[in-house]
């Protein structure tokens, strides 16, 4: 049997009915490949392989790897022994790859920037996070968890909660309660430099108790400083405001 290893984050879900619900979250008719994050001792992968789609998973975990290399013989020649946050999607794939796990809680926001980085190949992700995450992913406009996360990621994607899950499910049980959320990729992309975009949010809510006025003092031009919208706080702006904001600061920085 496989040990969950602390230093990977590692809490394996133990409950079947669980772990097919996540499965079914799947928009099955539109996944082609499916790519399984930290599959662990296979509970999600075991109704994966049922599916009507091409299955790949990624682990770092080499007593994993050999756990499943043992138990799923068909998936043998699918396993990519690596860390998803070094893992190339171009290199690898040329077709969309819908992504689902249970995200190692200590990485869980670093997939989803990996995520966003390989969008254009990711239609879909359904994932297990910390309550915590989740939350601030799916939060909105004056919430006090809506931040950085919650504006790139819903830039991007549709969100959705979908349920919360209980310590209890896994081995050895987490401290905190979790989540399973969907993300949708969006159909048309914001028309702002995505680039720059990031360091607008990223600016904007390093000081998320100031004004814009104030915590964006170095990208605002004095041309624009009287706009009304620089007397809001970063968490009374939508994401649309924040894509807005950004061709506002971008037009008048050229």
């Amino acid at each position: 049997m496989v040990k969950p290893k602390k230093y990977l984050g590692q809490h394996f879900l133990k409950d079947k009915n669980i772990a097919e619900k996540i499965v079914n979250a799947l928009d099955e008719n539109n996944c082609e490949i499916v790519l399984e994050i930290g599959p662990g001792t296979g509970i999600l992968t075991q109704f994966l392989l049922k599916k009507n789609f091409e299955l790949y998973v990624i682990e770092i975990d080499n007593e994993s790897v050999s756990y499943l290399k043992e138990n799923f013989k068909e998936l043998a020649e699918r396993i990519f022994a690596e860390s998803f946050l070094d893992f190339n999607f171009v290199e690898r794939f040329n077709k969309n790859v819908s992504v689902i796990g249970n995200f190692p809680y200590n990485i869980s926001s670093q997939i989803l920037f990996k995520v966003l980085e390989y969008r254009i190949l990711i239609p879909e992700v359904v994932g297990m996070f910390q309550k915590e995450v989740a939350e601030r992913i799916v939060s909105a406009p004056g919430s006090k968890v809506y931040g950085v996360l919650s504006v790139l990621i819903q830039a991007y994607y549709d969100v959705e909660y979908l349920f919360t899950v209980n310590e209890t499910v896994f081995y050895p049980p987490p401290k905190v309660k979790s989540a399973v959320i969907k993300l949708k990729r969006k159909e048309i992309e914001p028309e702002c430099n995505e680039s720059f975009f990031r360091t607008v949010v990223k600016t904007a809510f390093n000081q998320r108790r100031k004004t814009l006025r104030n915590s964006l003092k170095s990208l605002i031009d004095t041309s624009i400083s009287s706009e009304s919208i620089f007397n809001l706080r970063p968490e009374q702006l939508t994401v649309n405001d924040f894509i807005g904001l950004t061709g506002m600061l971008k037009n008048n920085k050229i």
